[in-house]
């Protein structure tokens, strides 16, 4: 792996609604304390607390909430349970639906999300997010082709740590 870690939170967690609500609260107080954005990070940690400790829950066993910021400006989110035999899947749910949206969130606050299966029981749920802003294209003088216009929900490609074979990823860009 050849990029730099430079930040780490951990914190094991109860596969409780409680649980899920305390990841999203002390995953935004550390992002604070880092200086970072928290709004997508917090809304992503939400998500997958939440579905941790409803799909991912075996009565007795936590989850585990880890943020780290990866070569300064991306921030992972993991959520590891105890459910390896139930990946999740992003499935439209149906227009009455009370439920169901949440990976749909995930899928588009994040710049790349996925799922690796760990020694069993164990799956991870990971997300990945760009904190800092892109610099402005050059214009002008020395300016490749001029200035350059990019739709603002565009995504740039982010390079991950390489998971294992076993590993679902989702990119956007």
């Amino acid at each position: 792996m050849n990029q730099k870690t430079t930040a780490n939170f951990s914190v094991l967690l109860s596969s409780t609604p409680r649980g899920a609500r305390l990841a999203r609260l002390l995953a935004d107080e550390q992002l604070r304390r880092w200086g970072l954005p928290t709004e997508s990070a917090s809304l992503i940690v939400a998500e997958l607390a939440a579905n941790a400790a409803t799909h991912g829950r075996v009565p007795g066993r936590d989850f585990r909430l880890s943020l780290c910021v990866v070569g300064g400006d991306i921030i992972r989110i993991e959520v590891t349970d105890t459910r390896g035999e139930r990946l999740p899947e992003v499935q439209p749910p149906s227009a009455d639906a009370e439920s169901g949206r949440g990976l749909l969130l995930v899928d588009a606050l994040a710049d790349r999300w996925g799922v690796v299966e760990e020694y069993f029981p164990r799956k991870t749920v990971w997300a990945e997010l760009r904190c800092s802003r892109p610099e402005p294209a050059r214009s002008g003088c020395g300016a490749a082709g001029g200035p350059q216009s990019k739709n603002s929900r565009e995504k740039e490609p982010v390079q991950a740590p390489p998971l294992p074979p076993a590993a679902q990823t989702h990119s956007r860009g």
